[in-house]
């Protein structure tokens, strides 16, 4: 048996704009994915690309990644991807790496033997921002038990310029275990003998990466299976809460208690009059990056109209006299007609529940 650990698009570097609060976290990413490799007694490493975000990248970065590969004390094989494709400027031609370490530096495959652990790896690395498709007319060769791919590549888009993998291929690569990077949230599928998968980045840099983010424990055996493995890094949360007229309850029943470091961005809709936006930021000022944001709009009497001389009139009076006799499902119903039928003809967005 085979153990690994698969991660990929840490973007190191990130430019954060507005969230800069959230780098320390980033560059204590590589130390976290060592702390797991150790935890987990892996036999190998493979970092599917995108480490960096670009070529841009600091000394802070840089030292934290090569003394987090050097503690990892397992080889590391590294594919370069679309972000930190490896040319002249790039850090895995300009800098010195861990003996540990291989970096495979043209978009063709290359293989690895690793005669300990009776195993082949197999990788490709970008050497700009697109790349075509790997794995187009491969397949696996030689005795080694594990036959292992890492690359940077797209699984969603068979149009891709980041070197798009399509299952026809996966499946006839004969490979037990394709380890990607590119998608950033955490997917997987099988394709004849072969499991492809991608761990998503291992921490989100805005709204559109929320969630738990991780990285994957992969064991070789009879067949390859993988592990999501979330690191304790800060989160997103993007949510959408009906406040009611008591927003402070609403607020309270859907964040922790204890407070958190993680960003939050809650979107309080439906009706409301109690919606105070500086005095529940000062209330829940426990939550340094909470952001909120007011979509409430204020209650009507739907009935308002139901006396007036005119077809609005006529409409909402045959609407109210259809609940006397109606039952609760029923009269809910109604009541829903009467509310969109009042938003309409006041000029407003209708959106159907």
């Amino acid at each position: 048996m085979i153990k690994l650990l698969h991660a990929a698009d840490l973007h190191l570097d990130s430019p954060l704009a507005g969230r800069e609060h959230l780098a320390p976290a980033l560059r204590a990413v590589p130390g976290k994915l060592a702390e797991l490799c150790r935890r987990e007694k892996c036999d190998l490493v493979l970092l599917a690309g995108d480490l960096f975000d670009g070529h841009d990248y600091t000394k802070e970065s840089l030292n934290a990644l090569r003394q987090a590969l050097y503690d990892m004390e397992v080889p590391v094989f590294i594919a370069p991807g679309n972000h930190d494709y490896a040319e002249v400027h790039s850090p895995y031609e300009r800098e010195i790496w861990p003996d540990n370490v291989r970096i495979f530096h043209y978009p063709f495959i290359t293989p690895v033997d690793i005669p300990d652990l009776d195993c082949r790896v197999y990788g490709a690395g970008f050497r700009g921002m697109d790349c075509r498709s790997l794995l187009k007319d491969f397949r696996a060769e030689g005795d080694a038990r594990y036959h292992i791919g890492v690359f940077h590549g797209d699984p969603a888009q068979v149009t891709s310029p980041y070197n798009p993998v399509t299952a026809a291929q996966v499946r006839d690569s004969a490979l037990e275990y394709l380890a990607l990077g590119h998608i950033h949230q955490t997917g997987s599928f099988r394709a004849g003998s072969t499991l492809c998968a991608w761990p998503g980045c291992p921490m989100g840099r805005g709204f559109d990466e929320p969630g738990e983010k991780g990285a994957l424990i992969v064991t070789l055996e009879e067949t390859a299976e993988a592990r999501f493995v979330p690191l304790d890094t800060p989160r997103f949360h993007d949510l959408t809460l009906v406040p009611g007229e008591d927003p402070v309850g609403a607020l309270d029943a859907v964040l922790p208690a204890a407070g958190s470091g993680d960003c939050y961005r809650i979107t309080l809709t439906g009706e409301s009059t109690g919606v105070d936006l500086p005095a529940l930021n000062a209330h829940f000022s426990r939550f340094p990056h909470l952001e909120l944001r007011d979509r409430t709009t204020t209650p009507v009497d739907l009935w308002a109209s139901a006396e007036a001389d005119t077809l609005e009139g006529e409409l909402f009076r045959r609407l109210r006299m259809l609940l006397d006799d109606a039952g609760e499902d029923r009269a809910q119903e109604i009541r829903l007609a009467a509310k969109l039928a009042r938003q309409l003809l006041d000029g407003q967005e209708v959106v159907l529940p």
